[in-house]
């Protein structure tokens, strides 16, 4: 038996890269899969079903199940359609895999409203409405029957959103609110029996692949930022073996899973009463002791800053 057998997933942007990885592991552990991906490109401009239906292609071929869909996840309408997709076609939903997303790199100062726009549009929009949705869905469920939804909420941020990241100050502050919005809905659908859990992926897409340049394989090699390298993870994460883990962040590629745990207090200063200015002057240094008072680096990586920035 497959270690989902009888659930249904939805994974939206999963025609290419990690979502179709995630898309071809679920549906090999017996998932029935929407796959929803308007086949666009990386930039979010066209459209094109083609994608989409190929990998739901490659999935029935493998003996799998899937159907594709065209919504557009980050339109309400879109992402209602979405989930009544889901529970037309096969009944019920059980897991949810937020990870549709463009880019628009460019400098803070030279940004314009609607490259802001558009990139906060498509990540944090299009990852809160499939989810208003689908958990609205999974509380009357859990209500209705007095059990629990067993449902799953995989939320795709980025290291940038984490840590940030120069050049991206749209897509980072988009991934961050990922992530914050991760952790409410954790906490909002425990007790309808939902998880909730925020994934940050390092690996090499049509997204990222500006970023890593030319890439070249050594034969037998392990491919270390190949997305399927991410999918393991995300399938045991929805599984019935991880009900217990929730409002939880992981940075995973490669052979590696960080468990990250941010904006925790790492040092203070006080008194009995309200500060002066002169007295917080002179204690300041008490607060940073041995640490840098710049900006912090980018978690553990060497990443250059993203190609083609104005």
């Amino acid at each position: 038996m497959a270690r989902l057998d009888g659930k249904v997933a939805i994974v939206t942007g999963s025609a290419r890269g990690v979502g179709r990885a995630h898309a071809m592991l679920l549906a090999s552990e017996g998932a029935k899969v929407i796959v929803n991906d308007l086949g666009g490109e990386w930039d979010g401009t066209g459209a094109d079903s083609r994608p989409a239906q190929q990998t739901v292609d490659e999935i029935k071929a493998a003996g799998g199940e899937a159907t594709a869909n065209y919504d557009n996840v980050a339109s309400w309408e879109g992402g209602e359609n979405l989930i009544k997709q889901a529970l037309e076609t096969y009944g019920d939903l059980h897991i949810l895999i937020n990870n549709a997303g463009i880019l628009r790199d460019r400098t803070v100062f030279n940004m314009t409203e609607q490259e802001w726009d558009a990139v906060i549009n498509v990540h944090l929009k299009g990852h809160f409405v499939p989810t208003r949705f689908a958990t609205a869905y999974w509380r009357e469920k859990a209500k209705t029957s007095g059990e629990s939804a067993n449902g799953r909420v995989i939320f795709t941020s980025s290291e940038a959103g984490l840590f940030g990241n120069g050049g991206q100050s749209n897509y980072a502050a988009a991934k961050a609110g990922i992530a914050s919005l991760g952790i409410v809905v954790s906490r909002e659908m425990s007790k309808y029996g939902v998880t909730a859990n925020n994934l940050a992926p390092r690996a090499r897409t049509r997204l990222t692949e500006g970023t890593f340049g030319e890439f070249k394989q050594e034969e037998g090699a392990f491919d270390s930022w190949a997305p399927e390298n991410i999918s393991p993870w995300v399938v045991y994460l929805c599984s019935d073996a991880a009900a217990h883990i929730t409002g939880q962040t992981f940075i995973v590629g490669g052979g590696e899973v960080d468990l990250v745990q941010g904006w925790t207090t790492v040092s203070k200063i006080e008194k009995d009463g309200r500060w002066t200015i002169d007295e917080l002057e002179s204690r300041s240094k008490d607060l940073f002791g041995d640490r840098p008072t710049g900006t912090p680096a980018f978690a553990d990586l060497t990443l250059p800053a993203p190609t083609g920035l104005k």
